[in-house]
């Protein structure tokens, strides 16, 4: 019987934060630990039958250790976020057939998009939750030239993504073998020529770079919280 594994992303260096916080993923966000969200609403949507925790450091696995959810395995993080999904995806048992990856920066997740996620891949193989850009999007060519970028095709890529083991793997080893830089995993499914789904997300989805970025999450949190 094959299984799903959540990847979750903890090794992040936080270096936007200007050493506002000392682990971006441990500080306290409306009282609780940023990794404690994305934890929580991984185990609310049923999606995963067993996890990995990418890790920074000792002193870090630790702390993930009290919150992580369970089954658990901790993997060491690499020097840039690429290497640490290689090394998670190493790390995965023989059984598993599909992967999400997601950034525990990302602490706005909702189960129910979780199990979209899951439904959506096991017919496509690969998914992105994403959002529509809303913004005017201009290219600079140099010399003060511009081009404008066709809005209505622009999407702004999110996490978690989620896909066929085998097709993730064989596409981060081809990004291996060409020395790609990657920003997103969807990139190196791209480098298959591959197609990716979207799920669009009409909900906030912030990743937690810069120390403003805490006080916008602690407001969309207080914003779920009324509605409930």
């Amino acid at each position: 019987m094959s299984r799903t594994a959540a990847i979750l992303l903890a090794a992040g260096s936080g270096k936007r934060m200007n050493d506002t916080v000392t682990d971006k993923v441990l500080a306290p966000l409306a009282h609780k630990p940023v990794f404690s969200y994305s934890a929580a609403a991984f185990v609310a949507s049923g999606v995963a039958d067993l996890y990995v925790i990418v890790y920074r450091d000792q002193k870090q696995m630790r702390d993930l250790m009290a919150l992580a959810p369970t089954p658990a395995q901790f993997v060491l993080g690499g020097s840039e976020r690429q290497y640490s999904v290689a090394h998670a995806l190493d790390a995965l048992p023989a059984d598993v057939s599909h992967v999400f990856i997601h950034d525990c920066a990302r602490p706005l997740i909702r189960s129910e998009h979780l199990v979209g996620l899951l439904k959506i891949v096991r017919k496509e193989s690969a998914v992105a939750l994403a959002h529509r850009v809303t913004d005017t999007i201009k290219q600079h060519r140099g010399e003060g030239r511009l081009k404008t970028l066709e809005r209505n095709a622009l999407w702004a890529m999110e996490t978690p993504q989620v896909f066929d083991r085998d097709l993730i793997v064989k596409a981060y080893n081809r990004a291996a073998n060409r020395g790609a830089k990657l920003t997103d995993d969807a990139s190196a499914v791209e480098l298959l020529r591959h197609p990716v789904a979207l799920l669009e997300n009409p909900e906030p989805n912030p990743k937690l770079t810069t120390p403003t970025d805490f006080a916008w999450c602690e407001f969309l949190l207080s914003a779920q919280i009324s509605e409930t």
